[in-house]
Formats: C-alpha cells, structure tokens, sequence
C-alpha cells in the first residue's frame, strides 16, 4: 500500500515521502492516526498544497523541545531509596519514578521519553539518562540514587572497606 507520510516516522521514512507499507499498518494505525494518507493522486496535491503549513508545524515541535531540553541541561535529579549493604537497592528506580521526580520539580516529562537502555536502575549511583523530547533533540540528565539511610560516600566507603577485608584474607 502506498502512503504520503504527513509526519517523520522512525524506521519508515521523512514528511512528505511516499513509502510502502503493509495494508493493515497503513489503514489500521497510519492513516486513522493522521500520520499518513494513501498515495491517490488527489491526496498528493492535497498534501503538496499543505506541505509548507505541516512543515512550518513540525518546525514548531522541535523549538519547542528544543526549549524544554534547554530547560533540561545541567538538572540532577537526586533520588532516595532503600538499600543492601552493598549499594543494591530493594527494587528499583524506573522511568516513571524518574518522571515523577522530574515533574514535582517542576520540569514537565513524560515517562515515555525517557530512555534506560540498559533497563531499570538498581544501584546507588551516578547515571546519565537520556531524555527524547522528539525525534531530533535529545537532553541528558544525570540521576544520582543515595541510599535512604546514609549519603554514598557512605556506601562507598563501606563497599572499599569490604573489598579490603576480602584482600587480606
């Protein structure tokens, strides 16, 4: 099935281009979506007189990230949890925890931008955190997790001071 995209979608193609897709991704999620419309001659000189307006928008989206990851740079977001003796935490701190502490600070985001490649983070630490405001802008934060009971100097003097005690013997 033929469809002028009316947005970029990642893995498919830009605004404006015409790509093949499955007829059931296309009549299904696409086009009700409003992200597409079919390849008809008549859509295609609909679309040719919209292109400039649709491409005015999506430059507006990504000023608008653009803004919001300005807004973004240089923010620690400092996070307590339970721990193990070892740094471990008894759970974990996920996305939504991180967005959660994000918007009560006062910076509006969505678990769904925020990207952990590596899964949820489960010891106290340090981590950059990408955040994906749009398909182009990207803004990185860093977590710092301490343990609930103590500051990570703590914990990491009490991880040195183990590591020692298992040298020796």
């Amino acid at each position: 099935m033929q469809i002028i995209l009316l947005q970029r979608i990642v893995n498919l193609g830009k605004l404006g281009e015409t790509v093949d897709v499955k007829p059931g991704y296309g009549r299904n999620f696409l086009i009700p979506q409003g992200k597409a419309l079919p390849a008809t001659k008549a859509n295609i000189e609909k679309f040719e007189a919209r292109r400039a307006e649709l491409e005015a928008e999506e430059a507006r989206e990504v000023a608008v990230a653009q803004e919001r990851a300005d807004a973004l740079t240089d923010v620690n977001v400092i996070m307590r949890a339970k721990s193990g003796d070892e740094g471990k935490l008894f759970g974990s701190i996920g996305t939504r925890d991180i967005a959660e502490a994000l918007t009560n600070s006062g910076l509006e985001v969505d678990r769904a931008e925020i990207k952990l490649p590596e899964g949820t983070l489960r010891q106290v630490g340090e981590y950059n955190v990408d955040i994906q405001l749009h398909h182009d802008v990207t803004a990185s934060i860093l977590v710092t997790i301490l343990s609930e009971d103590g500051d990570i100097e703590d914990a990491a003097e009490e991880v040195e001071d183990d590591n020692e005690d298992y040298s020796e013997e």
